[in-house]
């Protein structure tokens, strides 16, 4: 774990100053390994890859992925005290309420650090600024990682999305090729093919339309602002452009974080 606690004091170097521009304006708390293990936040427009990449780093790190959509789909199925008041918001389609996940997320931490769980990457969460100080009174947060792409790409990705009717797998049909302009690299990804038996049972999400998607990241970029200069101003905030899909990505995103040797480690330890 000490590529991570390098994190704080190391600097880009100039090869990926495009891709990982940090805001540190002064040095966060470094996080000391024996204490407990990273505490990451990832944010990103809708389709970005946040839960793809937050994942795999959590795989990698050994921590808890905590998603808050998640945490209300599995309240709701689990007829706990909230499941009513948040089946009634649901429905009603409703933003379930700052409070409610707070304490949501407040019991799944609690929950994870009796079973001896440490460190966590929050997916997607805070999404605002009351959001953000509400959660300072929760817990510390190390890092927060902003995954950035450019809006035309973000529409392909979200307009290509496409799920099986039958086995419920994800996948993207979108194929994205664009050109390099003004000292900007240019980005491929190719498409996430699903499998011969389920091409034929493909379905796309009733709000996967370019009018509900533009909605979606005009709203997003509107709200995220304050909350990425929120912590900005406490020196914490990395943001990081994706280049391409995941095999390009990937590398490039693990030297951003200082953890270019880690997964190797990992390997070579297994």
């Amino acid at each position: 774990m000490a590529a991570i606690t390098r994190l704080i004091n190391r600097t880009t170097s100039s090869s990926f100053s495009y891709l990982a521009r940090r805001s540190f304006t002064h040095a966060p708390q470094r996080v000391d390994p024996k204490d407990r293990n990273v505490q990451w936040v990832f944010l990103g427009c809708p389709g970005v890859g946040k839960g793809t990449y937050a994942t795999r780093l959590c795989n990698l790190l050994r921590v808890p992925h905590i998603a808050t959509g998640d945490l209300v789909r599995h309240e709701l199925s689990s007829k706990g005290p909230l499941s009513q008041q948040l089946s009634e918001i649901v429905n009603q389609g409703k933003l379930v309420s700052d409070e409610i996940i707070i304490n949501l997320l407040k019991a799944r931490l609690a929950a994870g650090e009796a079973k001896g769980e440490s460190g966590f990457i929050l997916d997607g969460f805070p999404r605002t600024i009351n959001q953000a100080e509400i959660l300072e009174g929760v817990t510390d947060i190390d890092l927060v990682v902003n995954l950035k792409l450019e809006e035309e790409i973000l529409l392909e990705k979200c307009l290509g999305r496409r799920m099986c009717s039958e086995c419920g797998g994800n996948f993207n049909v979108a194929s994205i090729n664009m050109k390099g302009e003004n000292g900007r690299p240019g980005t491929v990804m190719p498409p996430l093919l699903p499998p011969a038996h389920c091409m034929s049972k493909l379905i796309t999400r009733a709000d996967d339309t370019e009018a509900v998607v533009k909605e979606r990241l005009r709203i997003y970029n509107e709200t995220s602002k304050p909350v990425e200069e929120f912590y900005r101003s406490r020196g914490k905030l990395l943001e990081f452009d994706l280049p391409g899909g995941i095999p390009e990505s990937w590398p490039k995103l693990l030297h951003a974080l200082d953890l270019d040797d880690y997964e190797e480690k990992q390997s070579a330890a297994a």
